[in-house]
């Protein structure tokens, strides 16, 4: 009798959401009324004062995407910004002299001063 395997493979998502994040992604989904099939899109583009700028938004799966499941919402990301975003958390911050999304990137070799632009 042959032993049948389940071929099915787990993937590592390459990020994190902080419980803050989720519920605040959640709240935008919900005021803004987007719809189930939209992931949310993380990734990166060349700009910004330290030479990349994260991209963060509601956005259909395109050619090139990876999928993931982190903590219940769908994520969306080329494949080609994995290697800057590998280890990356997501959080919101909601204090007095700051408050969004806050990056934490193990792989920036610097950040600016906003928090949304880094050099790798």
């Amino acid at each position: 009798m042959e032993n049948t395997q389940d071929k099915t493979s787990t993937v590592v998502a390459p990020i994190k959401l902080t419980p803050g994040a989720i519920e605040q992604l959640a709240a935008i989904r919900r005021q803004e009324n987007i719809p189930d099939e939209y992931g949310l899109r993380v990734g990166v583009k060349g700009g910004g004062c330290s030479g990349f700028s994260y991209i963060l938004g509601f956005d259909l799966p395109q050619e090139g995407d990876d999928l993931f499941e982190v903590n219940g919402v769908k994520v969306l990301m080329n494949k080609a910004h994995a290697i800057y975003l590998l280890g990356m958390e997501i959080d919101f911050v909601n204090g007095l002299d700051n408050r969004g999304f806050k990056f934490n990137n193990p792989n920036a070799s610097s950040t600016c001063g906003c928090g949304t632009s880094f050099a790798a």
